[in-house]
């Protein structure tokens, strides 16, 4: 069994500690870096009251992106679904 590993993560200025694989651990300094830079973004373009809703707005634009790559790759599954169907049909008519 793969030992567990604790790291310290900083986003909006605190610290969650968490308890992780190992592999787990680029993943998401990664993200928490992303997060950091984002919110310094929303920070210097919006006027923002509250760190909750900088990470609200993270949040958000977060799963929008998400949903988005979601919607592009059902897009194209019936593209190529299509596309396999559309030449399964004349291989079918050139065996017949």
């Amino acid at each position: 069994m793969e030992d567990k590993l604790k790291i310290k993560i900083s986003i909006a200025d605190r610290v969650y500690p968490l308890t992780i694989q190992p592999k787990q651990e680029e993943g998401l300094r990664k993200a928490a870096k992303k997060i950091e830079a984002m919110i310094k973004q929303f920070e210097q373009n919006y006027a923002v009251r509250d760190k909750q809703d900088v990470l609200a707005m993270c949040a958000l634009q977060f799963a929008a992106q998400t949903e988005q790559k979601n919607i592009e790759k059902s897009s194209e599954m019936l593209e190529a679904e299509e596309k396999l169907k559309s030449l399964n049909d004349l291989i079918q008519q050139h065996l017949a």
